[in-house]
C-alpha cells in the first residue's frame, strides 16, 4: 500500500473499531474511563491547569489559521490535483479523529450512569408534577433567603474566578457521597472564544485535547455555577450531556453556598418547567403562578441573553452539534439535554424509598 494510502485506510479502521467497541461498555469503563483515561485526565489538567488563559483555544485558533492557509494555497490546484488535496485531508482528519477518542472521545462508549448508579430510565407525569413541586419549594426558599424579597432576581455577588475555585468545593462535597465523582487538579478557563460560543448557542464546551473546562463568560452570571460544574463532569470522563447535567445538579446543590444552589435549583426547575408544559399545558400554567417572580426575572434575564444573539449560524451549529451527538452514542441528538431529568427523578425516588433491613 502506497504511504498516501495507509491515513485513510487508518480512518476506516477507527470507524470500524468504533463500531464493535459500542458492544462493550463494561470493557470501555473498566480499562479506559477508569483506567487509561484518568491517567491522561490528570496528566493533561496539571499540564494545562496552571496557565491563567485556554490553552485549547490557542491551538483552536492556530489550527484553524493552518487549515485556512493550506486551502487557500491550494485553491488554484484543486481541480487539478483534487485526489492528492482530499487524501490529505482525510489523512488530516484521521489523526485528528484518532487522536480524539484516545484522549477523550472513547468515553462516549462507556457504561451509562444509569447502570453505574442503578437509576431507572422512565419516569410517570405523576413523578414529573411531583418533583416539579419540589423544584418549586426549593427554589424560592433559596430566592428568599438570598433577596429577602420574593420579586427580587438573584444578583451574583462573585466573580467567574471565584465560581471556578468554589467549584472545586461543590465536588468535594458530591464525592463524599459518590467517589466516583471525585475531582481534582482544576483546569477550568474562561473560553477566549466566548463571542462565537454565544452565537452557536452554547454555554461552555470541553476542549478534549487539553482536557480543559471551558466556560463562556458573557452568558449570565447566576448561570455560571451550573454551567462550570456541567463541563467539569465532561473532565471526569462523562460524555452524554444529560448525564453532566445530573452530575453538575448534584455538585451545585450540594454546595453550601446557597447562590450556588441557587444556580443548580433553578436550572433543574426550568427543565422541569418546559417538560411539564409539554406535558400537561393547564397544569404548567397553574404551578407558574406559585414561583416568585424575582426567580422569572432571571429566567427573563437569560431569555434575552440567549434572544440578542439569535442568528443562522445558532440554527446551523445547533444541527451539525445533533447530528455529532447522535453519531456519538447520544440518539436523542441535541435533545439529550434535557434527558437528565430521567435521572434526576429516578434518582431522587430511589433516594427517598424506604430502605430495606
Amino acid at each position: 500500500m502506497q504511504a498516501k494510502y495507509i491515513l485513510p485506510f487508518f480512518l476506516v479502521l477507527q470507524i470500524l473499531f468504533l463500531k464493535v467497541i459500542a458492544y462493550f461498555p463494561e470493557w470501555i469503563e473498566n480499562q479506559y474511563s477508569n483506567g487509561l483515561y484518568l491517567i491522561i485526565a490528570k496528566i493533561s489538567r496539571i499540564t494545562f491547569g496552571h496557565f491563567p488563559f485556554s490553552i485549547g483555544d490557542c491551538l483552536y485558533g492556530v489550527l484553524i489559521f493552518f487549515i485556512l492557509k493550506w486551502f487557500w494555497r491550494k485553491r488554484k490546484s484543486w481541480k487539478t490535483e483534487w485526489k492528492n488535496n482530499l487524501l490529505t485531508v482525510i489523512s488530516f482528519l484521521s489523526v485528528l479523529y484518532f487522536i480524539f477518542h484516545l484522549l477523550w472521545g472513547l468515553n462516549y462508549y462507556r457504561e451509562p450512569l444509569f447502570e453505574k448508579m442503578n437509576i431507572s430510565r422512565d419516569y410517570s407525569d405523576d413523578d414529573l408534577l411531583a418533583f416539579t413541586k419540589k423544584m418549586i419549594k426549593k427554589t424560592n426558599e433559596i430566592q428568599y433567603q438570598i433577596t429577602k424579597n420574593d420579586s427580587l432576581k438573584v444578583i451574583f455577588p462573585y466573580s467567574q474566578e471565584t465560581v471556578f475555585e468554589k467549584n472545586l468545593t461543590s465536588y468535594e462535597a458530591l464525592a463524599k457521597k459518590h467517589s466516583f465523582f471525585t475531582y481534582k487538579n482544576k483546569s477550568t478557563k474562561k473560553s477566549l472564544f466566548s463571542l462565537p460560543l454565544t452565537y452557536m448557542g452554547f454555554s461552555g464546551y470541553l476542549n478534549p485535547f487539553t482536557n480543559e473546562a471551558q466556560a463562556n463568560d458573557l452568558i449570565p452570571i447566576y448561570n455560571f455555577p451550573i454551567v462550570t460544574a456541567h463541563e467539569t463532569a465532561h473532565q471526569l470522563g462523562y460524555a452524554s450531556e444529560s448525564e453532566c447535567n445530573f452530575i453538575g445538579f448534584l455538585a451545585t446543590i450540594k454546595n453550601k453556598n446557597l447562590y450556588f444552589q441557587y444556580s443548580g435549583y433553578s436550572f433543574a426547575l426550568r427543565y422541569c418547567l418546559a417538560n411539564l408544559n409539554s406535558r400537561e399545558g393547564k397544569t404548567f400554567k397553574i404551578l407558574l403562578k406559585t414561583i416568585h417572580p424575582g426567580i422569572l426575572k432571571n429566567y427573563q434575564e437569560s431569555e434575552d441573553f440567549w434572544m440578542n444573539y439569535q442568528s443562522p449560524i445558532d440554527t446551523a451549529f445547533h444541527a451539525f452539534y445533533d447530528q455529532f451527538l447522535k453519531a456519538n452514542q447520544q440518539t436523542d441528538g441535541i435533545d439529550s439535554y434535557s434527558k437528565f431529568l430521567n435521572l434526576l427523578i429516578n434518582y431522587e425516588l430511589k433516594e427517598t424509598e424506604p430502605k430495606r433491613n
